[in-house]
């Protein structure tokens, strides 16, 4: 809860008590100074605040009446700021806002299998659009204010704003159900904390980290992170391939980048592949020549990376193929694997 929020909740909450308080004395006064039962101090003092005009149940004291005519002001005054606090409520956008929080919490507690982007600076924004643009769900996490004004520009973000670091934001984020965390955020202390505290909750999640200093990917990977990226290095290493191999990174670039998503690479499992197909090389299934795609690496059970694998490289469920093509071709290729 932001600074404004609590300041809105603080005076909703006084107005309410200075409500309650004009009630009470209101009751108490007409029971002990004009010596009313319950039912007929609780009927004058509402009397006395709605100033109505009815009649009274029996003709007031002296006392009575300066009694009255306090209570008569001060319940003005206390209707009067209770009024025109419920118009600020309004007015601010304050309702509108917690009515759309209502909505995006209730949408975050219906994900699964979704992504936990933890800040969301430079990195955190592009990392939305990359998972935008494959249509897998995600949820930011970010703590600071004027960030989280520009996330709810776009209506389809879902976010919490909160401290990553912390165990209650974290679950509220789902991350028992989610398949990945991302922290991004450019302080590598942070980014650690996060780490560490996301690999206690969810001992099999992914998690892929930012680091910025030389010697904290080790201390991340410790920490608990799959994945360690460092920016400034590989931004480094893009210049200087830039001058040395242009064409290649451009290439490159082009099929990793591109929003249109003609041709891209695509992580193919075979753990589902039909027992008809196991057992038999990349020459006997004749991939390319059948469903269109260029296989250009794989991953075998061993955790052992291969380039270009020959024709004569045995499948199996335990490898994962690095495949080139479009969409469709994609499509083909899970289903002829999969024997449909």
């Amino acid at each position: 809860m932001n600074q404004f929020e609590q300041q809105t909740s603080r005076t909703l909450r006084i107005a309410l008590a200075l409500v309650l308080i004009v009630f009470v004395v209101g009751f108490l006064g007409f029971h002990f100074i004009e010596g009313y039962g319950f039912i007929d101090s609780f009927y004058m003092t509402v009397l006395s605040v709605s100033t109505v005009g009815f009649e009274v149940v029996r003709p007031l004291t002296p006392l009575g009446k300066v009694f009255v005519s306090l209570l008569i002001i001060f319940s003005l005054g206390s209707f009067a700021f209770v009024g025109s606090t419920i118009v600020r409520f309004f007015l601010d956008g304050e309702f509108v806002k917690k009515l759309k929080n209502s909505r995006v919490s209730k949408r975050i507690e219906k994900l699964t299998d979704h992504v936990i982007i933890c800040g969301y600076g430079r990195n955190g924004e592009q990392t939305a659009l990359e998972l935008t643009d494959h249509n897998h769900p995600f949820v930011i996490i970010e703590r600071r204010e004027n960030v989280i004004l520009r996330i709810q520009e776009d209506p389809n973000l879902l976010f919490i704003q909160g401290d990553a670091t912390n165990e209650e934001v974290l679950r509220t984020a789902g991350i028992d159900r989610a398949r990945a965390l991302i922290a991004t955020t450019p302080n590598d202390a942070d980014n650690m904390f996060v780490v560490l505290t996301a690999r206690s909750m969810n001992p099999k999640l992914t998690i892929v980290s930012r680091a910025s200093e030389i010697g904290s990917d080790t201390k991340l990977r410790r920490a608990g992170a799959t994945n360690v990226i460092m920016p400034e290095r590989m931004g480094g290493q893009r210049m200087a391939r830039l001058v040395t191999q242009p064409d290649v990174v451009e290439f490159m670039e082009y099929i990793m980048l591109q929003r249109n998503r003609d041709i891209s690479i695509h992580e193919i499992n075979c753990r589902n592949m039909s027992a008809v197909n196991r057992g038999k090389t990349i020459g006997d299934l004749s991939l390319g020549k059948v469903t269109g795609t260029t296989i250009i690496g794989l991953k075998n059970g061993e955790g052992k990376y291969i380039f270009n694998p020959v024709s004569e490289y045995v499948l199996t469920t335990q490898d994962q193929l690095f495949v080139l093509g479009s969409p469709e071709q994609i499509h083909n290729l899970n289903n002829y694997l999969q024997g449909i």
